[in-house]
């Protein structure tokens, strides 16, 4: 059977009350940016040192970070409620893989890495193998497109993120009762797509949904090898 001129996944979800965004495209550049994956909880007494230092992050070029919030604290005394078990099966997927033992909090990933040093590592300059493009359009649709580029793998895993910036929650139980948390980057919203081979381009339609009042939101997407989760490519683009 012939393959499609264009591979088309459709996520799509009702626009009606979904924030309200200009028009706008966001494309990778030639080089793999630093992709931060910050696994975390407001029921960790260790976590909020890292929430800090994520959220020193923010502006940093060549940067894109993200919070997931894991669940397997909730039972503890404290319901964290950006917490899902979406995002703590993604971190139990990572082990191995990723080079960890086991799954941990505060944990930080860093372009698929476990990460255990103070700081970032230095920016690699690694050329991407995948081309990342985001598309805003005037009625509010969201358009991912990606392109392999020379030397991508065979195997291309594809997901995307929305996070939202400037969240505060005052902890009134558990690890860290009495203090108020202050956390940047959260993941509100996680989808892996179908692995993809790269053969043709691939563009796809992604949910727009309502964020929560007063913290705009940010979709970011990452390509890796389906292989051993080395990142390809990262992209972002904001309201």
């Amino acid at each position: 059977m012939k393959l499609p001129a264009l591979v088309v996944l459709a996520l799509v979800a009702p626009l009606a009350g979904a924030q309200s965004c200009p028009s706008a495209t966001a494309q990778s550049g030639a080089a793999v940016p630093r992709l931060v994956e910050l696994y975390t909880s407001e029921g960790c007494s260790s976590c909020p040192p890292a929430d800090r230092w994520l959220s020193s992050l923010k502006g940093q070029p060549g940067v894109i970070a993200a919070a997931f919030h894991v669940d397997y604290w909730n039972g503890l005394g404290w319901p964290d409620r950006f917490s899902s078990p979406a995002y703590t099966q993604r971190q139990q997927q990572g082990v191995g893989v990723n080079g960890s033992r086991y799954a941990y909090t505060p944990q930080i990933v860093v372009n698929g890495r476990d990460w255990r040093s103070a700081g970032l590592p230095a920016a690699s300059g690694e050329l991407a193998r995948v081309r990342l493009a985001w598309t805003r359009m005037a009625n509010g649709e969201l358009h991912l497109s990606a392109e392999a580029l020379a030397g991508a793998p065979g195997r291309i895993q594809i997901w995307w993120v929305r996070v939202e910036d400037d969240h505060q929650s005052r902890v009134r139980a558990g690890e860290n009762r009495g203090e108020t948390l202050k956390h940047d980057s959260v993941v509100r919203e996680y989808a892996r797509l179908p692995a993809w081979d790269g053969r043709v381009r691939g563009q796809w339609t992604v949910p727009v949904s309502a964020g929560e009042v007063g913290h705009a939101s940010r979709w970011l997407a990452v390509a890796t090898d389906a292989r051993d989760g080395t990142v390809l490519q990262a992209v972002e683009i904001g309201c």
